[in-house]
């Protein structure tokens, strides 16, 4: 019984989607700590990050889920999620979102070096949870979710150092145009429903094959910040290579979806964005392992 609840929450929040952000937000955290001026790390600050995320991301989309119970029954794609199908209670996924926000909070006091990620957790929450009604008033919510998760990577750099600078700011601009730009193609399943239903996309506003070549732009306008962030920390040839990489990935993403033919749609947005996130966190640790080892 209870592997089975943990089963319904994991699935109701997508857990295994946390990799879209995570490794941005680990990425960010080794950044920061080869920086100039940066403090020696203890094994809780990383812990703290990976809570941070995970416990804010769960607040997220478990309060998305009951603020768009409604739209998902109404639906056909998302009529069996969690809370329409009746596997979940409102009541339970409010107690669960509440506890989530509340570990969020508690870990940025309990685990992370100082006091500006408290600082900022309910601020970051509000937005985090605002994402949710944005389909109501604005096509723009693509960008909004966008914004969302570039928050992790400037959150971490934060988190270790309490300070801001250039680097943690071009990796956020890059993940905004990149969940910008896929999430405008995910949108794409859902064009007629948004439009009955009086919700406001991207899809909905200029159509499918405007919006895919929207998206397409999103992705293009990704690498730059990428290859910015590259020249000023600086980073070396093996992080150049994964940005071009990076580009390689997001021309085959767009090869999978065309106007008539989003059956593909799930393929791109799951399997080339994790291999993208997991992918650019990869290269830019063993491009910053070769410097230091080329410095020993």
């Amino acid at each position: 019984m209870i592997l089975a609840r943990t089963r319904d929450f994991l699935e109701m929040i997508k857990f295994s989607h946390t990799l879209f952000a995570m490794p941005f937000a680990l990425l960010g955290a080794v950044l920061a700590v080869n920086y100039p001026g940066a403090r020696t790390t203890r094994l809780q600050d990383w812990l703290g990050i990976l809570v941070c995320m995970a416990a804010a991301r769960t607040a997220a989309m478990a309060f998305n889920r009951i603020a768009d119970r409604a739209f998902d029954a109404r639906n056909p794609r998302t009529a069996m999620r969690h809370i329409p199908a009746g596997r979940l209670s409102v009541p339970t996924v409010i107690a669960f979102t509440i506890a989530s926000a509340l570990a969020f909070v508690a870990a940025t006091l309990l685990f992370l070096p100082n006091r500006w990620p408290l600082y900022l957790s309910v601020p970051v929450l509000l937005w985090l949870l605002a994402y949710s009604y944005t389909k109501r008033f604005t096509s723009l919510s693509h960008f909004w979710l966008g914004i969302s998760l570039s928050l992790s990577p400037v959150a971490a750099w934060i988190a270790l150092r309490g300070d801001i600078a250039w680097p943690p700011i071009f990796l956020a601009e890059a993940v905004l145009m990149w969940v910008a730009g896929f999430d405008i193609i995910y949108a794409c399943q859902d064009v007629d429903f948004d439009r009955k239903a009086g919700l406001r996309s991207i899809p909905g506003r200029i159509g499918v094959p405007n919006a895919l070549r929207l998206a397409a732009a999103c992705h293009a306008m990704m690498i730059v910040p990428l290859f910015v962030l590259g020249l000023i920390f600086p980073m070396g040839i093996v992080y150049f290579i994964g940005v071009a990489g990076v580009g390689v990935l997001l021309i085959y993403e767009h090869t999978l979806v065309r106007p008539d033919d989003l059956s593909r749609v799930n393929l791109a947005f799951f399997q080339v964005n994790i291999a993208i996130s997991l992918g650019l966190l990869v290269v830019g640790v063993i491009d910053l392992m070769i410097r230091h080892a080329g410095r020993g």
